[in-house]
């Protein structure tokens, strides 16, 4: 693959990152452990993920600053006004995901 093509590439997958970020901060209603019970990935590991993509490249960001980025706002402020308790049938599916 040339450099344009590589940076083309990388560009086209910067824009799909920000509209997969956008798209979960509009969707305030579906919970991380929905996303962690279908798709074992949630905002929390995104941000994880940020964190060590930036520290590949040397810059250095702390986990709430990846969380602001994606969550669109400080992580306790979006959890105060959209978390909602874990129901047990939740619960009960996200451990047995663990135990696998």
């Amino acid at each position: 693959m040339n450099d344009t093509n590589k940076n083309l590439t990388m560009e086209i997958q910067s824009d799909v990152f920000e509209m997969l970020v956008k798209h979960l901060q509009n969707k305030t209603e579906v919970q991380n452990i929905d996303l962690m019970n279908l798709a074992d990935f949630c905002r929390n590991c995104l941000s994880k993920w940020y964190v060590s993509a930036a520290k590949e490249k040397g810059i250095e960001i702390s986990y709430d600053e990846a969380r602001k980025i994606i969550y669109g706002m400080p992580y306790n402020d979006w959890k105060s006004m959209y978390q909602k308790e874990a129901t047990k049938e939740q619960l009960e599916k996200f451990n047995s995901k663990e135990n696998k």
